[in-house]
């Protein structure tokens, strides 16, 4: 299996030192920075908007993933857009008209993304699957960091790397929630390209070596 990349969310950084955090993540190796932005409506948290994704662009070259917590993504997409983010992930379930929602990201030169909650079948979002770039599987309930994985949520991933497979699409399968140095193993065994670890990272002392014990590098 191909190295999985990895992508530190800053939700679990210290908001008052963003800009010193999205460095940390650069100099640790990691691939990805995960950037979670939550409108206490559609989960039980309120982060930051378009203004930070803008801010923090200056600090690092690598890929922002922002993911959408929200409801009505379509009316903030163009101002993530334009902030600086690279991919763009909203929730299937806070949309009526998912498609369009891809093609909105598209038509803005982004990489579009889906995310379904524990609760959400991988058959919800299949039919969509040949046009996006990433689907991001919650293998916890959103709108808090520090949360334990939902080990039921590893049989989606397995079963999106099947039908992937069996349809000869090319999109990532992300897993969000719970990742760690112990869980990381499990998902990257389920066929996981992208592990999104926030507490993890940003309680690790040696930030550098959890990136690499999360991809399963041994030195």
């Amino acid at each position: 299996m191909n190295r999985p990349l990895i992508a530190p969310s800053i939700l679990s950084a210290n908001f008052a030192r963003m800009g010193e955090a999205v460095s940390e993540i650069d100099r640790s190796g990691a691939d990805w920075v995960h950037i979670d932005v939550m409108d206490g409506s559609f989960v039980p948290n309120l982060t930051f908007g378009p203004k930070m994704v803008s801010d923090l662009r200056p600090y690092t070259r690598l890929p922002f993933d922002v993911h959408l917590m929200i409801q009505n993504p379509d009316s903030l997409i163009p101002a993530f857009a334009e902030a600086g983010a690279d991919y763009i992930t909203f929730h299937l379930e806070a949309v009526i008209h998912a498609h369009r929602s891809v093609q909105l990201i598209r038509n803005l030169g982004k990489k579009p993304g889906i995310s379904i909650v524990p609760s959400t079948p991988v058959s919800h979002v299949e039919e969509l699957l040949p046009y996006v770039d990433q689907i991001l599987i919650m293998t916890v309930n959103p709108g808090f960091g520090g949360q334990s994985l939902i080990t039921t949520c590893l049989d989606k991933i397995k079963q999106l790397v099947s039908i992937r497979k069996a349809k000869d699409l090319s999109f990532l399968i992300a897993a969000d929630g719970g990742i760690n140095q112990d869980t990381a193993p499990l998902v990257r065994n389920a066929g996981c390209d992208v592990l999104i670890a926030g507490s993890a990272f940003f309680s690790a002392q040696d930030k550098t070596g959890l990136v690499n014990a999360l991809k399963g590098e041994v030195f």
